[in-house]
């Protein structure tokens, strides 16, 4: 999701489908090749951040100039990063040895005609089981896995016979369950858009055999989700600046989602100013949920206590855990950043 950059003017999409393509001028060379830049800084709130952030470290800038940069998702067989960039709808790709590059156009959105709205692109990047690249298509409104030989498949479009608002952010549960959401945001209009078909905005279930199945309608405006570690709670961060929350699901053994509690409530903090609203989350191994939200990502324990922010100073729209799998990339409006951790994401 966008946060609150309504007023930017969206790139027109690009040439068909390329994989691995052109290195863009207007971003730097490889990181490691230059001088380190960072932005922001680092807040400590208890002692018990610097076990999970050491002292020194620092928000390390990796990229810039995009649009509006979201999604990260490391492809650990292949030893890089990739985002969306949703406003000119391309998905980028982040190499340690060669830079940043175009990976894919027009996934999120293949209409012929210009797409009227501001967020055509993709926006939740996933890898399945099998390293398959599963993607939230806010201009398409729909679920789509690019296949290895780079065929799409489209893997879920409606509900009951109506179609989705703009499917933004996933995550797999280790069964092959896919749980996303699905706000407003990619609609031109967004929930005033005439082609809305849904009269509310939903959690939902995928099953493997594409069965879809409405987990909750309770929030208002659904965002960045994220499993615990024994996947028991079911994390949605809510983006709507007049209750800026995260809630935290009870999953059933049937896998639909039981009784909800507000992790943390951020509006109060909205109101005061700071950049940005809840979005994109991650969860590491020890259960911390580190959180995109009002100036930059929070680090939450699973009772809702915030122990530190990295405070970008930016609308900060996602981060996920990669590379080594204690590196913290994050996705802070034109920028791509990382931050060097104590901790560990889930499945490193």
């Amino acid at each position: 999701m966008k946060s609150s950059r309504w007023g930017v003017k969206v790139a027109l999409p690009v040439a068909a489908l390329a994989i691995g393509a052109a290195v863009l001028a207007i971003l730097p060379a490889p990181v490691e090749a230059q001088t380190v830049r960072t932005i922001g800084s680092i807040e400590r709130y208890d002692p018990a951040f610097d076990q999970l952030v050491p002292p020194g470290a620092v928000i390390e800038v990796l990229g810039e100039g995009f649009d509006w940069a979201e999604g990260p998702c490391w492809v650990k067989d292949k030893g890089y990063l990739l985002f969306s960039d949703i406003p000119p709808n391309r998905i980028m790709k982040w190499d340690p040895r060669t830079g940043i590059s175009i990976f894919l156009e027009r996934v999120g959105y293949t209409g012929k005609e210009p797409f009227p709205g501001e967020e055509p692109g993709t926006n939740g990047l996933a890898l399945d089981s099998q390293g398959r690249l599963v993607c939230c298509c806010h201009g398409d409104r729909v679920i789509k896995r690019i296949e290895k030989d780079g065929t799409i498949t489209i893997l879920a479009d409606r509900y009951e016979g109506k179609r989705f608002n703009s499917p933004n952010d996933l995550v797999f549960k280790s069964n092959g369950d896919l749980y996303f959401t699905d706000p407003p945001y990619g609609l031109p209009q967004r929930e005033k858009d005439p082609g809305r078909e849904l009269d509310w905005f939903g959690v939902y279930r995928l099953s493997p055999e594409g069965k879809v199945t409405l987990l909750t309608k309770e929030m208002t405006r659904p965002n960045g989700i994220g499993f615990s570690p024994d996947e028991k709670t079911l994390y949605v961060a809510q983006s709507d600046p007049q209750a800026a929350i995260w809630k935290a699901f009870e999953v059933l053994p049937d896998g639909t989602l039981g009784k909800s509690r507000v992790l943390f409530d951020a509006t109060a903090w909205v109101r005061e100013g700071r950049p940005g609203l809840p979005d994109g989350l991650a969860v590491d191994q020890a259960g911390h949920i580190w959180a995109t939200g009002p100036g930059g990502v929070y680090c939450f324990t699973s009772e809702g206590k915030v122990l530190g922010r990295l405070n970008t100073g930016q609308r900060t729209a996602n981060c996920k855990f990669g590379d080594d799998g204690q590196t913290l990339f994050v996705t802070a409006d034109m920028y791509l950043c990382r931050v060097k951790t104590r901790s560990r994401g889930i499945g490193y």
